[in-house]
């Protein structure tokens, strides 16, 4: 957990550096131009990835080392859906020319989307062979790449696009680190942490109807995500202008940075372990059910303290001064993060339960939502209005989430004291 919080420190430092020297060394059209494009490319991701890296922690953790069968046509999945989706953003920005610089950053940005599938993939690998320091390292490396990419284009006054075509060379990189890590697992299976080291036959491969069936959920649901944190930025920078879309993508690149924190907790470090105790240990599930949503929801509101008082001042200062209403967005979306780190905590119950498929329905009832309020508050209320659309979403999917696990999870359950979770966490 040491090795994962420090990485994440790291990592956000680093993508932190790397977006203030691109907001102070190109022009803010051009920097909107670019976060728009980048947004889209994340947004991209998941339907790339198609839920399979999630999925593979959830097979793992239920058949063990038999779960192996599944990576095979896993591999193959992600290579064709990864494949669609650069081709179509390539032919996206082949075709449409009415703004040359947006183009050519849709070409230039495509091999991001193999990155991201690469390395969702190896770091789903390297969790469940408890290789943490690995992973730690692996998640830095593209990220140091894009800040020396930022920092060239500081010195010697990058464009745009050159800066696309930096962060494509990192992309290529990412790739090749990636399938280092996923072809010896692919061939060849190492110890998987929690679980016997007796070798076993997988058994037969699934059909693919079978993999795509039982990955989907998990695809809507990094979609869901991701939209909550990209999509405002899009629809800024195709309905109001570049510029608002990079003063929206200031403080929302700030706030998906804070967000990794509940995603290292239950994502990189807890799901497999949830998955497990799902299923041999009902004690550790209500113990994480109590501590773990009340203690995130209280480092929520501390974080959220910080950043809004902090933010206000701090985002002009570092950022520039065309960035001043950056500041008082990132105050509003502020209110927004104790919501997050809540429902990061109760999603993650609903995952490991059993329960995925009414976790993607509340995850599609929310974007469906913030589509809709987006589509009445930009117009009315500018960039304050995915402020405001944000924070209302994120309070609706937190009462979603603890209302579902409530029921279901925990149910009639006696839940622990607070001296027996105590007693627990010092025992192990």
């Amino acid at each position: 957990m040491g090795l994962l919080a420090i990485s994440q420190v790291g990592l956000t430092g680093l993508a932190f550096l790397a977006q203030v020297l691109l907001a102070r060394s190109l022009p803010q059209q051009d920097f909107g131009a670019f976060m728009a494009v980048l947004a889209l490319v994340t947004l991209a991701g998941p339907l790339a990835i198609f839920g399979v890296a999630e999925f593979w922690l959830q097979r793992f953790g239920r058949e063990g080392p038999r779960a192996v069968r599944w990576v095979g046509p896993s591999v193959v999945l992600v290579l064709g859906c990864s494949a669609v989706q650069v081709l179509v953003l390539s032919a996206w920005g082949l075709l449409d020319r009415s703004d040359p610089v947006l183009a050519d950053l849709r070409i230039a940005l495509a091999p991001v989307i193999l990155a991201q599938a690469g390395m969702a993939l190896s770091v789903s690998v390297l969790q469940l062979q408890g290789r943490y320091g690995r992973l730690s390292a692996l998640q830095l490396t593209p990220h140091a790449g894009r800040l020396m990419t930022a920092v060239a284009a500081t010195l010697i006054g990058l464009s745009a696009l050159a800066v696309g075509v930096g962060y494509a060379l990192v992309a290529v990189l990412t790739v090749g680190l990636s399938v280092l890590v996923l072809v010896p697992f692919w061939r060849r299976p190492t110890r998987l942490e929690g679980h016997s080291s007796t070798v076993v036959r997988p058994g037969r491969p699934p059909r693919m109807r079978h993999l795509v069936g039982g990955a989907t959920p998990f695809m809507l649901g990094s979609l869901f995500y991701l939209l909550g944190m990209n999509l405002g930025v899009v629809v800024t920078g195709e309905f109001l202008s570049a510029q608002a879309a990079a003063v929206v993508a200031v403080p929302m690149s700030l706030l998906t940075a804070i967000y990794i924190l509940p995603r290292v907790v239950y994502q990189q470090y807890f799901l497999a372990k949830l998955h497990r105790w799902s299923r041999s240990d009902r004690d550790a599930i209500l113990i994480a059910y109590r501590a773990g949503t009340v203690g995130m929801v209280a480092v929520g509101v501390v974080t959220a303290v910080v950043v809004a008082v902090g933010g206000r001042y701090a985002i002009p200062l570092v950022f520039g001064p065309a960035y001043e209403e950056s500041g008082v967005l990132m105050g509003l979306l502020a209110l927004a993060i104790p919501f997050r780190f809540g429902s990061a905590s109760v999603a993650s119950l609903l995952t490991s339960g059993g329960l995925v498929r009414r976790k993607v329905w509340y995850q599609g009832l929310g974007s469906a939502g913030y589509l809709v309020t987006l589509a009445l508050t930009i117009p009315t209320l500018g960039v304050y209005g995915v402020a405001l659309t944000t924070v209302v979403t994120e309070a609706m999917l937190l009462v979603l989430f603890w209302s579902s696990a409530r029921r279901n999870v925990v149910g009639d359950a006696r839940l622990p004291r607070w001296s027996e979770i105590s007693r627990r966490l010092t025992k192990e």
